[in-house]
């Protein structure tokens, strides 16, 4: 049985410290070019051989995706770039493109490479030419079954690793190649600029009746008939392992470091246990399963792993994301009776409060009494950011994260 690594998104140095607190085997995570997320803050070289030092010293890889398509202008920004990051110690280059993989080969080989998913690779023999190329690792298609991945780990060399994505956003394109973005707002969804107007509210209009706009499906929030929904696959870890997959891989890099905390520790939650007793009447802890609802998330779905989704298409009708708790305070030591943490969201005396730490079901408990960071009784934290102590018993470890049900 192959242990697989639980690999995390960090879009910037905070995402990076909540996925290692919760329990990340490795990181992924981009650079100041030629990455698929440009919205978040992301690292330069200077900040990210810090990130990398601090990851490699709790055991932890770090992977620098490349996995943007060049164009003719920007190649030759590469081979610098490429040598500068190897030297700021990733443990492997995330790349699409295969004029980028065979400069990666020449000018950082001592840097494995990962084959990223909008490569498209849903069977075995790109994988295998892939690994004859120089690859370590390939991430599959999401349009690929369980039974599929299967094959093609029984049909390529042990020594290449298959990662496959297993929780978050779904593009509704092919293996997140897309046009859309480009066409309406000019902005390449191929070069990490997506503006995901797959999400945005349609409707029809006659060309003739200017302003009259036919709603596809009658209801007041309009028709959102792109809006993919979220995967969700924490429920299904036992089939993932028994298909040979070596990274678990939570989408991500720009959504909150709360988002990585939760789904980390849920994920790392499920993989222990099963590890543990891999049987095969083995249920996920539902406690586990509970945290994934305790993020920003669309309805979830279990993609394609299971066969093509023709009855029930992986389309949510409902628009945004759906929210049911906020973050109150992050704890910051406890001591002496109190919780010491830093406020986020404004959070009332007698309020209930769920504390999340590392791997272990949260703690229930009621916030009786509030003080200041001064020692003044207080009736509500309202200023972001404020120290705060929570009158307690109870003892948690730094970056232990508050929550309240909304």
């Amino acid at each position: 049985m192959i242990v697989p690594e639980l690999l995390s998104p960090a879009g910037d140095r905070e995402r990076l410290e909540a996925a290692l607190m919760f329990g990340a085997d490795a990181v992924y995570l981009g650079g100041d070019a030629f990455t698929m997320r440009a919205a978040p803050e992301n690292f330069t070289v200077e900040n990210l051989t810090e990130a990398v030092n601090l990851c490699h010293s709790k055991g932890v890889k770090v992977y620098l995706t490349v996995n943007t398509l060049p164009r003719n202008d920007e190649i030759i920004l590469l081979p610098s770039y490429l040598e500068k990051w190897a030297d700021a110690g990733v443990d492997a280059f995330i790349v699409a493109d295969i004029g980028v993989l065979s400069l990666c080969k020449k000018y950082a080989p001592s840097v494995p490479v990962h084959i990223s998913t909008q490569a498209g690779i849903v069977n075995y023999v790109t994988a295998n030419e892939f690994y004859n190329m120089g690859a370590s690792r390939v991430v599959t298609a999401r349009e690929l079954s369980l039974s599929e991945i299967a094959e093609i780990r029984a049909k390529v060399p042990k020594e290449l690793e298959i990662e496959c994505f297993v929780h978050g956003a779904m593009c509704v394109s092919f293996s997140g190649r897309c046009l859309l973005s480009n066409y309406l707002v000019n902005r390449d969804a191929n070069r990490g600029e997506c503006a995901q107007p797959c999400r945005w509210e349609y409707a029809i209009m006659e060309v003739k009746r200017d302003g009259m706009y036919f709603p596809i499906n009658d209801t007041k929030e309009g028709t959102y008939i792109l809006n993919s929904k979220d995967m969700c696959m924490i429920e299904h870890i036992p089939r993932l392992v028994e298909a040979g997959i070596s990274s678990f891989k939570i989408e991500g890099r720009a959504k909150s470091a709360y988002y990585a905390a939760v789904i980390t520790n849920a994920y790392r939650t499920v993989i222990d246990e099963y590890l543990k007793n891999p049987s095969a009447d083995f249920k996920a802890p539902q406690w586990a399963v509970d945290e994934c609802y305790k993020v920003s998330y669309r309805e979830y779905c279990t993609g394609f792993y299971f066969g093509h989704p023709n009855e029930n298409a992986e389309i949510s009708f409902d628009g945004g994301y759906k929210r049911h708790y906020d973050v109150m305070a992050v704890v910051k030591e406890c001591r002496d009776g109190y919780i010491i943490a830093e406020q986020r969201n404004k959070f009332c005396k007698g309020d209930t409060l769920d504390a999340l730490q590392p791997e272990c079901k949260p703690v229930i408990f009621t916030a009786e009494e509030i003080f200041d960071g001064e020692g003044n009784e207080i009736e509500s934290a309202p200023h972001p950011m404020m120290t705060v102590k929570i009158k307690s018993d109870l003892s948690f470890p730094k970056g232990t994260l508050l929550r309240k049900e909304k």
